[in-house]
């Protein structure tokens, strides 16, 4: 039986039994079964459209056909190591170097995130010779153990912080221990990483990098991944051609969320801080920061729950973040048009109006005597 045929129950239970529950599901209350996808779109068995705000793996969109093209056709020819000569790799790093400062010149092609960041802290540590990291609180930078040990998101769950790992205060002006309100969080957050590194050093520990950001990778230890990485900048370019507000989606989460039709919700229940602080990111990639109390900025992370949950059943696919999971996390590929920022806008001011409505008619169910 083809896979968007068996029922969503079979599958389900064919996966509680054989995929180890630590690799999670999103929205595991009713999961989604995903069988196809195209652009900004993922189908279920059903086949009804949901627009994607959470794969941002998918740069140019689900299955852009130049990059499947491209893809089918290397693997028609080639598929092997990268220990042979071949134009395509050399290609792609001539290509690369054209797009980044003189300096960064030489390349390593690896498979994951994961992968660049181990590879990073074991070129550190053979450069410098010493052995402890600094990073930021609540960072992630990958599964692997070497990086486990230095994401705090995870290994405080897990083993424990190493002692040769050095936890910086996430930069954080809402939050942390410097806010907006700070005369210079910049350099108050600077001087936090400064302290850390001597109180370090008189420890006699030396460090050897200091990881602030995971590493983007750019795909494999074999030819064709460098052909299908061309393939999508080249992909990224024609888009620009083709689509009628191409480099407008970058400004669609950015303008519209901020100016969010402000449901009376906002002044009450889920009560937000100045729209300045409390949606933020860079491009595409957008957080929107929901609290329960503009004071405590205590996280509304049963809110947040509740919203990603009925998006989905407004075929919308979102997902949160954050220490206190109360972040909605936007982060769709390229192709994410204004039409489809306004209609995740619409629908969430819709969700928000009605959780005001049920607020309200509870409180005035507890007013009554």
């Amino acid at each position: 039986m083809a896979a968007d045929q068996r029922p969503k129950a079979d599958t389900l239970a064919r996966r509680q039994r054989l995929i180890s529950s630590s690799c999670r599901l999103f929205f595991p209350e009713d999961p989604v079964k995903i069988v196809r996808a195209q652009g900004q779109y993922m189908y279920d068995e059903q086949g009804a459209e949901y627009i994607d705000c959470i794969n941002n793996v998918a740069h140019v969109g689900h299955c852009h056909p130049l990059v499947v093209q491209a893809a089918h056709e290397q693997n028609q020819v080639l598929n092997t190591n990268s220990r042979y000569l071949h134009d395509t790799i050399v290609d792609y790093a001539q290509r690369l170097s054209e797009t980044l400062p003189e300096q960064l010149c030489v390349f390593y092609f690896l498979n994951s995130g994961s992968e660049a960041n181990d590879l990073a802290l074991r070129l550190a540590r053979h450069y410098t010779g010493h052995q402890d990291v600094v990073v930021l609180d609540h960072a992630y930078h990958g599964h692997l153990s070497s990086l486990i040990d230095i994401s705090p998101y995870k290994f405080r769950n897990l083993d424990g912080q190493k002692e040769w790992v050095h936890v910086a205060p996430l930069p954080d002006t809402y939050r942390g221990p410097y806010r907006e309100d700070h005369l210079n969080p910049a350099m108050a957050y600077a001087n936090e990483v400064k302290r850390l590194v001597s109180s370090a050093q008189e420890k006699g520990r030396k460090i050897a990098a200091f990881f602030a950001e995971s590493l983007p990778s750019v795909g494999g230890q074999i030819i064709p991944p460098a052909g299908y990485f061309s393939q999508v900048a080249d992909s990224r370019e024609k888009t620009s051609s083709l689509t009628s507000s191409p480099w407008a989606s970058p400004l669609a989460m950015a303008t519209l969320l901020p100016a969010w039709p402000q449901p009376s919700l906002w002044r009450g229940h889920l009560k937000p801080p100045a729209l300045s602080t409390s949606t933020r990111g860079v491009g595409l990639f957008i957080g929107v920061d929901l609290i329960k109390d503009e004071a405590t900025r205590t996280p509304a992370t049963e809110e947040a729950a509740y919203l990603v949950s009925r998006l989905k059943e407004n075929y919308v696919l979102l997902s949160t973040d954050g220490p206190g999971r109360n972040i909605l996390k936007f982060k769709p590929p390229m192709c994410f048009s204004l039409d489809n920022a306004r209609q995740v806008v619409a629908k969430l001011d819709a969700i928000l109006t009605d959780m005001e409505e049920k607020v309200r008619s509870c409180e005035t169910l507890r007013l009554q005597p």
